[in-house]
């Protein structure tokens, strides 16, 4: 009977590594930026599934699975998405430690919209997405305002005291600048019970601090 040959292992799976030229540490989990291969064009997004080097630790690479940005997609960017919003794709990749330019934060949408300020590095995703078909996992999401449009967290909105959905100040003939002078708002749908509200609050005092609720992300 022949003998089988044993093979040696030639690579070593990794936690984490520090990346040299940006003199940070990067785990598996953690989001980086990628150099592009144009220099004119915006660093790649992407999150590092696995890290592998030799035996001795060298010729580290990282498996990655791409993040895309909307005009990167089948269908392109929407009114409706954010600037820092990206797609996780189906696209998967392996990248040498030395195309790192930087780590970043892709933080899941509800986060996004809680953080009291946004960095360069912060980014944020809502949806799956798969580049061979240009199908959005989920496919469906929550609208607002007459538009009918999913949330930008870019965009300023208002929120009606009746109804509490939320509305563009385009969309309802307002200027941003008059939203933001807003003390109560309703649309029109609650307008009537609006006014029956604003009376008697009026009615009782004066001096309310109440304004109307604004939605948008500082940056």
């Amino acid at each position: 009977m022949a003998k089988s040959k044993s093979t040696k292992r030639t690579t070593t799976t990794l936690d984490s590594v520090t990346v040299k030229n940006i003199n940070k540490s990067v785990k598996v989990g953690d989001c980086v930026l990628i150099r592009p291969s144009d220099p004119s064009n915006k660093s790649y997004v992407a999150r590092i599934d696995r890290i592998e080097s030799d035996t001795r630790g060298n010729n580290v690479k990282f498996n990655l699975r791409w993040y895309y940005r909307p005009e990167e997609s089948i269908g392109g960017r929407r009114q409706f998405h954010g600037v820092k919003e990206l797609f996780l794709s189906d696209h998967f990749d392996i990248q040498s430690v030395d195309t790192v330019e930087g780590k970043c934060y892709v933080h899941t949408f509800k986060n996004y919209t809680k953080l009291d300020s946004v960095g360069n590095d912060d980014y944020f995703c809502r949806f799956e997405y798969n580049s061979a078909t240009g199908a959005f996992n989920p496919d469906r999401v929550a609208v607002y305002c007459k538009c009918e449009m999913p949330y930008n967290p870019d965009d300023l909105m208002v929120q009606c005291e009746g109804c509490k959905d939320w509305f563009h100040p385009a969309c309802i003939d307002m200027s941003p600048e008059e939203a933001k002078r807003l003390d109560h708002f309703f649309c029109e749908n609650c307008s009537s019970q609006g006014q029956n509200k604003l009376h008697n609050s009026h009615t009782a005092g004066r001096d309310s601090d109440i304004k109307v609720d604004t939605k948008r992300r500082r940056r």
